[in-house]
Protein backbone atom coordinates (compact mmCIF):
# COMPACT_ATOMS: atom_id res chain seq x y z
CA UNK A 1 0.00 0.00 0.00
CA UNK A 2 2.88 2.59 1.00
CA UNK A 3 4.63 1.80 -2.46
CA UNK A 4 1.20 2.70 -4.04
CA UNK A 5 0.71 6.03 -3.05
CA UNK A 6 4.65 6.92 -3.10
CA UNK A 7 4.34 5.80 -6.79
CA UNK A 8 1.29 7.98 -7.13
CA UNK A 9 2.57 10.97 -5.23
CA UNK A 10 5.78 10.36 -7.06
CA UNK A 11 3.38 10.94 -10.63
CA UNK A 12 1.91 14.52 -9.33
CA UNK A 13 5.37 15.67 -7.96
CA UNK A 14 8.40 14.63 -10.64
CA UNK A 15 8.81 16.18 -13.94
CA UNK A 16 8.94 13.79 -17.21
CA UNK A 17 11.33 13.66 -19.77
CA UNK A 18 9.33 15.96 -21.72
CA UNK A 19 8.84 18.91 -19.22
CA UNK A 20 12.82 19.09 -19.32
CA UNK A 21 13.17 20.26 -22.52
CA UNK A 22 9.74 21.49 -23.21
CA UNK A 23 9.68 24.99 -25.38
CA UNK A 24 8.49 27.65 -23.10
CA UNK A 25 9.05 30.61 -24.85
CA UNK A 26 5.36 30.98 -25.44
CA UNK A 27 3.36 33.15 -23.16
CA UNK A 28 1.44 31.58 -20.60
CA UNK A 29 -1.91 33.02 -20.28
CA UNK A 30 -3.97 32.83 -17.19
CA UNK A 31 -7.42 34.25 -15.46
CA UNK A 32 -7.51 36.99 -13.16
CA UNK A 33 -10.45 38.24 -11.59
CA UNK A 34 -12.35 37.42 -15.02
CA UNK A 35 -9.31 39.36 -17.38
CA UNK A 36 -6.93 37.33 -19.42
CA UNK A 37 -3.14 38.31 -18.53
CA UNK A 38 -0.23 37.25 -20.56
CA UNK A 39 2.87 36.01 -18.47
CA UNK A 40 6.08 35.17 -20.08
CA UNK A 41 7.12 31.68 -19.70
CA UNK A 42 10.06 30.27 -18.12
CA UNK A 43 12.88 28.77 -19.91
CA UNK A 44 13.65 25.39 -20.76
CA UNK A 45 15.61 23.34 -18.21
CA UNK A 46 17.64 21.73 -20.59
CA UNK A 47 18.57 22.67 -23.87
CA UNK A 48 17.96 19.84 -26.54
CA UNK A 49 21.37 18.70 -28.04
CA UNK A 50 21.70 20.72 -31.35
CA UNK A 51 20.93 23.53 -29.01
CA UNK A 52 23.11 22.68 -26.35
CA UNK A 53 25.92 22.33 -28.83
CA UNK A 54 25.18 25.74 -30.42
CA UNK A 55 25.20 26.99 -26.79
CA UNK A 56 28.33 25.15 -26.08
CA UNK A 57 30.31 27.13 -29.52
CA UNK A 58 28.89 30.16 -27.84
CA UNK A 59 30.81 29.69 -24.65
CA UNK A 60 33.65 28.79 -26.71
CA UNK A 61 33.51 31.96 -28.64
CA UNK A 62 33.84 34.05 -25.21
CA UNK A 63 36.49 32.09 -23.95
CA UNK A 64 38.70 32.69 -26.82
CA UNK A 65 37.97 36.16 -27.09
CA UNK A 66 39.43 36.72 -23.31
CA UNK A 67 42.62 38.58 -22.75
CA UNK A 68 45.66 36.18 -21.90
CA UNK A 69 46.19 38.18 -18.90
CA UNK A 70 41.99 37.29 -17.92
CA UNK A 71 42.63 33.53 -18.89
CA UNK A 72 45.98 33.04 -17.32
CA UNK A 73 44.23 34.86 -13.79
CA UNK A 74 41.10 32.56 -14.04
CA UNK A 75 43.73 29.68 -14.56
CA UNK A 76 44.99 30.31 -11.39
CA UNK A 77 41.76 30.17 -10.03
CA UNK A 78 41.09 27.05 -11.60
CA UNK A 79 43.83 25.50 -10.65
CA UNK A 80 42.89 25.69 -6.80
CA UNK A 81 39.56 25.16 -7.29
CA UNK A 82 40.78 21.24 -8.95
CA UNK A 83 43.51 21.38 -6.35
CA UNK A 84 40.83 21.67 -3.35
CA UNK A 85 38.62 18.71 -5.01
CA UNK A 86 42.27 16.42 -4.86
CA UNK A 87 42.81 17.57 -1.72
CA UNK A 88 39.40 15.91 -0.36
CA UNK A 89 40.03 13.20 -2.73
CA UNK A 90 43.15 12.25 -0.69
CA UNK A 91 41.98 13.42 2.48
CA UNK A 92 39.15 10.91 2.27
CA UNK A 93 38.82 8.22 -0.40
CA UNK A 94 42.42 8.31 -0.08
CA UNK A 95 42.76 7.74 3.96
CA UNK A 96 40.88 4.36 3.49
CA UNK A 97 43.32 1.42 3.56
CA UNK A 98 41.05 -0.87 5.02
CA UNK A 99 38.48 -0.10 2.77
CA UNK A 100 40.85 -0.50 -0.25
CA UNK A 101 42.11 -4.11 1.24
CA UNK A 102 38.11 -5.87 1.52
CA UNK A 103 36.69 -3.97 -0.99
CA UNK A 104 38.34 -1.67 -3.55
CA UNK A 105 35.63 -1.27 -5.54
CA UNK A 106 33.71 0.79 -3.19
CA UNK A 107 36.87 2.40 -2.18
CA UNK A 108 37.50 3.69 -5.89
CA UNK A 109 33.50 4.81 -5.74
CA UNK A 110 34.25 6.56 -2.34
CA UNK A 111 37.72 8.05 -3.80
CA UNK A 112 35.58 9.79 -7.15
CA UNK A 113 32.29 10.85 -5.18
CA UNK A 114 34.42 13.12 -2.77
CA UNK A 115 36.32 15.25 -4.27
CA UNK A 116 37.32 16.68 -7.77
CA UNK A 117 33.42 16.51 -8.86
CA UNK A 118 33.36 19.47 -6.31
CA UNK A 119 36.51 21.27 -7.42
CA UNK A 120 34.97 21.07 -11.41
CA UNK A 121 32.03 22.78 -9.81
CA UNK A 122 33.61 25.45 -8.15
CA UNK A 123 35.43 26.29 -11.70
CA UNK A 124 32.07 25.89 -13.69
CA UNK A 125 30.39 27.84 -11.58
CA UNK A 126 32.91 30.59 -10.76
CA UNK A 127 33.44 31.03 -14.70
CA UNK A 128 37.41 30.25 -13.96
CA UNK A 129 39.14 28.63 -16.89
CA UNK A 130 40.15 24.75 -16.85
CA UNK A 131 42.52 24.07 -19.52
CA UNK A 132 41.31 20.68 -19.94
CA UNK A 133 37.68 22.07 -20.71
CA UNK A 134 39.07 24.49 -23.16
CA UNK A 135 40.55 21.96 -25.13
CA UNK A 136 36.79 20.70 -26.62
CA UNK A 137 34.53 24.22 -25.76
CA UNK A 138 37.16 26.66 -27.75
CA UNK A 139 37.66 24.07 -30.13
CA UNK A 140 34.68 23.42 -30.97
CA UNK A 141 34.50 26.98 -31.47
CA UNK A 142 38.11 27.03 -33.86
CA UNK A 143 36.31 23.89 -36.10
CA UNK A 144 32.80 25.81 -36.44
CA UNK A 145 34.96 28.64 -37.67
CA UNK A 146 33.92 31.14 -34.69
CA UNK A 147 37.54 31.59 -33.39
CA UNK A 148 41.06 31.79 -34.73
CA UNK A 149 43.91 29.43 -34.31
CA UNK A 150 45.78 32.15 -32.50
CA UNK A 151 42.90 32.48 -29.97
CA UNK A 152 43.04 29.00 -29.60
CA UNK A 153 46.56 28.40 -28.51
CA UNK A 154 46.34 31.46 -26.28
CA UNK A 155 43.27 30.02 -24.30
CA UNK A 156 45.08 26.44 -24.24
CA UNK A 157 48.75 28.06 -23.07
CA UNK A 158 47.33 30.85 -20.52
CA UNK A 159 45.17 28.34 -18.82
CA UNK A 160 47.59 25.41 -18.69
CA UNK A 161 49.63 28.29 -16.95
CA UNK A 162 47.69 29.58 -14.57
CA UNK A 163 46.42 25.43 -13.69
CA UNK A 164 49.80 24.97 -13.07
CA UNK A 165 50.60 27.64 -10.71
CA UNK A 166 47.36 27.70 -8.88
CA UNK A 167 47.91 23.60 -8.52
CA UNK A 168 51.59 24.22 -6.97
CA UNK A 169 50.28 27.37 -4.70
CA UNK A 170 47.54 25.10 -3.45
CA UNK A 171 49.92 22.25 -2.90
CA UNK A 172 52.44 24.26 -0.99
CA UNK A 173 49.60 25.50 1.29
CA UNK A 174 48.17 22.35 1.74
CA UNK A 175 52.36 21.03 2.79
CA UNK A 176 52.65 23.97 4.95
CA UNK A 177 49.36 23.34 6.64
CA UNK A 178 50.23 19.78 7.38
CA UNK A 179 45.93 18.23 7.52
CA UNK A 180 47.69 15.15 5.48
CA UNK A 181 50.38 14.22 7.72
CA UNK A 182 53.44 12.81 5.46
CA UNK A 183 51.33 13.57 2.72
CA UNK A 184 49.13 11.33 3.42
CA UNK A 185 48.11 9.27 0.07
CA UNK A 186 49.43 11.76 -2.22
CA UNK A 187 53.50 10.25 -1.80
CA UNK A 188 52.39 6.47 -2.87
CA UNK A 189 49.54 8.21 -5.49
CA UNK A 190 53.13 10.22 -7.20
CA UNK A 191 54.99 7.13 -7.15
CA UNK A 192 52.16 4.99 -8.72
CA UNK A 193 51.28 8.01 -11.25
CA UNK A 194 54.77 8.70 -12.57
CA UNK A 195 55.79 5.38 -12.86
CA UNK A 196 53.55 4.48 -15.36
CA UNK A 197 54.64 4.17 -18.93
CA UNK A 198 54.77 6.78 -21.28
CA UNK A 199 51.72 4.89 -23.83
CA UNK A 200 49.91 3.89 -20.64
CA UNK A 201 49.91 7.75 -19.22
CA UNK A 202 48.96 9.28 -22.55
CA UNK A 203 45.66 6.83 -22.91
CA UNK A 204 44.55 7.58 -19.98
CA UNK A 205 44.69 10.83 -20.30
CA UNK A 206 42.46 10.43 -23.11
CA UNK A 207 39.84 8.62 -21.49
CA UNK A 208 39.86 10.93 -18.60
CA UNK A 209 39.28 13.63 -20.75
CA UNK A 210 36.94 12.39 -22.82
CA UNK A 211 34.44 12.28 -19.93
CA UNK A 212 35.87 15.19 -17.66
CA UNK A 213 35.06 17.39 -21.06
CA UNK A 214 31.71 15.42 -21.67
CA UNK A 215 30.82 17.08 -17.97
CA UNK A 216 31.85 20.15 -19.29
CA UNK A 217 29.82 19.90 -22.07
CA UNK A 218 26.82 18.47 -21.02
CA UNK A 219 26.62 21.08 -17.83
CA UNK A 220 26.25 24.14 -20.65
CA UNK A 221 23.03 22.23 -21.46
CA UNK A 222 21.55 22.93 -18.10
CA UNK A 223 20.34 26.08 -16.94
CA UNK A 224 20.70 25.96 -13.10
CA UNK A 225 22.97 24.70 -10.72
CA UNK A 226 21.43 21.90 -9.75
CA UNK A 227 21.10 20.65 -13.51
CA UNK A 228 24.71 21.33 -14.05
CA UNK A 229 25.81 19.26 -11.16
CA UNK A 230 24.42 15.96 -12.22
CA UNK A 231 27.05 15.28 -15.76
CA UNK A 232 29.50 16.94 -13.16
CA UNK A 233 29.30 14.46 -10.45
CA UNK A 234 28.81 11.49 -12.48
CA UNK A 235 31.34 12.11 -15.31
CA UNK A 236 33.97 13.35 -12.95
CA UNK A 237 33.65 10.30 -10.11
CA UNK A 238 33.77 8.12 -13.24
CA UNK A 239 37.23 9.04 -14.50
CA UNK A 240 38.32 9.07 -10.65
CA UNK A 241 36.76 5.56 -9.96
CA UNK A 242 38.07 4.00 -13.28
CA UNK A 243 41.81 5.67 -12.28
CA UNK A 244 41.97 7.69 -15.63
CA UNK A 245 44.82 10.68 -15.35
CA UNK A 246 44.07 14.31 -15.30
CA UNK A 247 47.19 16.75 -15.75
CA UNK A 248 45.68 19.44 -13.95
CA UNK A 249 44.65 17.36 -10.88
CA UNK A 250 47.95 15.88 -11.07
CA UNK A 251 49.51 19.19 -11.33
CA UNK A 252 48.23 19.07 -7.51
CA UNK A 253 48.84 15.51 -6.53
CA UNK A 254 52.18 15.21 -7.35
CA UNK A 255 53.84 18.32 -6.59
CA UNK A 256 52.85 17.73 -2.95
CA UNK A 257 53.97 14.01 -3.21
CA UNK A 258 57.38 15.28 -3.91
CA UNK A 259 56.90 18.14 -0.98
CA UNK A 260 56.22 15.83 1.34
CA UNK A 261 59.49 13.53 -0.14
CA UNK A 262 57.82 11.03 -1.66
CA UNK A 263 60.28 9.22 -4.19
CA UNK A 264 59.67 11.10 -7.01
CA UNK A 265 61.46 13.95 -9.04
CA UNK A 266 60.23 16.87 -10.98
CA UNK A 267 62.07 15.52 -13.97
CA UNK A 268 60.12 12.23 -13.57
CA UNK A 269 56.89 14.27 -12.72
CA UNK A 270 57.33 16.59 -15.92
CA UNK A 271 58.55 14.09 -18.26
CA UNK A 272 56.73 10.54 -17.15
CA UNK A 273 53.62 11.73 -16.44
CA UNK A 274 52.41 15.33 -17.01
CA UNK A 275 53.77 15.44 -20.70
CA UNK A 276 51.99 12.32 -21.58
CA UNK A 277 48.86 12.89 -19.39
CA UNK A 278 48.55 16.50 -21.09
CA UNK A 279 48.76 15.08 -24.62
CA UNK A 280 46.40 12.61 -23.89
CA UNK A 281 44.06 15.09 -22.38
CA UNK A 282 44.10 17.19 -25.84
CA UNK A 283 43.05 14.74 -27.57
CA UNK A 284 40.51 13.46 -25.33
CA UNK A 285 38.58 17.11 -25.58
CA UNK A 286 40.26 18.44 -29.35
CA UNK A 287 38.87 14.88 -30.78
CA UNK A 288 36.91 12.65 -28.84
CA UNK A 289 34.37 15.77 -27.84
CA UNK A 290 34.67 18.85 -29.83
CA UNK A 291 35.64 17.38 -32.86
CA UNK A 292 33.09 14.28 -32.87
CA UNK A 293 30.45 16.93 -31.72
CA UNK A 294 31.17 19.35 -34.62
CA UNK A 295 31.15 16.08 -37.39
CA UNK A 296 27.96 15.72 -35.91
CA UNK A 297 26.01 19.14 -35.12
CA UNK A 298 28.57 21.79 -36.75
CA UNK A 299 29.67 22.38 -40.15
CA UNK A 300 31.15 19.54 -40.61
CA UNK A 301 28.38 17.52 -40.46
CA UNK A 302 27.40 19.47 -43.99
CA UNK A 303 30.41 18.18 -45.42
Amino acid sequence: MLAIIACGVASFTMPNAAALYQDRSSPVVTLRGGSVTAQAAPPPLLALPAAGFEGAVAAGVKKAEMSAGKIFKLGVLSGCHIGFGAFLMLSVGGACPGLAASNPGLQKIVLGAFGLPFGLMMTLLSGAELFTGNTALVTMAALEGKATGNQLAKSWISSYAGNFVGSLLLALLVFLGKTLVGGGASVPVSVAKTSLGFGTALVRGILCNWLVCMAVYLASFAKDAAGKMVPIFFCISAFVALGLEHSVANMFIIPLGIFSVAAVSWKAFLLSNLLPVTLGNIIGGAVCVATAFCMTYGKMSEE
